[in-house]
């Protein structure tokens, strides 16, 4: 089994795309969404990506197939709503263990597919962990500043049930991704180091945090700088960013966040900023630019893309990625 480490030694390794945006391309209806399995449950499915796994392996299947053809070397399981806090909203939470587990074994079984045919470019599996839809450090209710939707240990139980089902469906590696709330993260972090100590096992952990807007600060309000201080007491493979910004407003955080760490670093923008209609209009060519720039300034190890990305968008990255060499970091004691 190749080692992570080893690979982002050799080279800057290349994250998936959208898997949202791929699915969209499938229409998928209610019925298809149920499947037959689900077909007389009470609550609508339809919007529940992370049941397609179960009741559409196929197409998952084929997503992850076509973003490894397009040179990615790592895909994400298609788990980000993956925990019994996000399922509440299909009343789907018995799931939970299941749908993680299934998810990556979907993603193992195609990775595992791809490195036999190339064993000169092994691949991997990143389990997907989202932020949840419920902060930990901000009150959803204007009135009530001191009222919290959820607590640190409600999230530490959830995250943990999906951090185990994600290592026995076969994940190499955890992502905890799309970070809005640092205090979530910490608790998806607490859960895994908890996992890591009942198991006796060591598994690469990448954090990929948030910036939401022009102000440079995550949804709970840290700068990059407290943000990577906040998450750093943790041995983690790598820190990052993803979403909410395209590639070329991404930059500027990242070369800070480059000059403070020395973990690897990694990024997955959008393709620009969203249209009037909620859509991504960066091409490829135009995202393969400004990615570029990243690549010239030695600021990434980890390089992929979130919403509005496709295959075609991975392939143009990963096309100009094995141009130039991984950022060099100091190994830590």
């Amino acid at each position: 089994m190749s080692n992570i480490k080893d690979e982002l030694q050799k080279r800057i390794l290349v994250l998936d795309g959208a898997m949202g945006t791929m699915l969209q391309q499938y229409n998928f209806s209610e019925e298809d969404f149920r499947g037959e399995r689900f077909k007389d449950y009470p609550s609508p499915l339809k919007g529940n990506n992370d049941l397609l796994s179960l009741t559409q392996p196929k197409a998952i299947a084929e997503i992850h197939a076509k973003y490894f053809e397009a040179g990615a070397d790592i895909v994400e399981t298609n788990t980000f709503s993956g925990t019994t806090i996000a399922m509440a909203d299909y009343d789907m939470e018995d799931l939970v263990y299941e749908l993680n587990f299934e998810s990556a074994k979907i993603a193992r079984e195609v990775a595992d597919k791809f490195t036999k045919e190339n064993p000169d470019q092994p691949r991997f599996v990143a389990g997907s962990i989202g932020p949840t839809n419920k902060t930990a450090s901000l009150s959803p209710d204007v009135n009530r500043p001191e009222y919290r939707a959820i607590t640190f240990n409600e999230l530490r139980i959830a995250y943990k049930q999906q951090v185990e089902a994600l290592i026995d469906g076969g994940a190499d590696l955890l992502l905890v991704e799309t970070i809005f709330d640092t205090l979530n993260a910490k608790a998806a972090l607490f859960a895994i180091e908890e996992v890591k100590e009942e198991r006796h096992i060591d598994i690469p952990i990448m954090v990929s945090g948030t910036i939401t807007d022009a102000s440079g600060r995550t949804l709970s309000g840290q700068t990059v700088e407290a943000f990577l201080t906040s998450i750093s007491h943790i041995p983690l493979l790598s820190v990052g960013f993803n979403c909410a910004l395209g590639a070329q407003q991404l930059k500027p955080y990242l070369q800070r966040l480059s000059n403070e760490t020395d973990f690897y670093t990694s990024a997955h923008p959008n393709a620009g900023l969203p249209n009037a209609f909620g859509e991504y209009d960066e091409t490829p060519k135009q995202m393969q630019q400004y990615i570029e720039e990243y690549l010239k300034d030695d600021l990434i190890n980890i390089i992929g893309g979130c919403c509005g990305t496709s295959p075609e968008h991975i392939k143009a990255i990963a096309d100009v990625a094995k141009n130039y060499k991984p950022r060099l970091i100091q190994e830590l004691a």
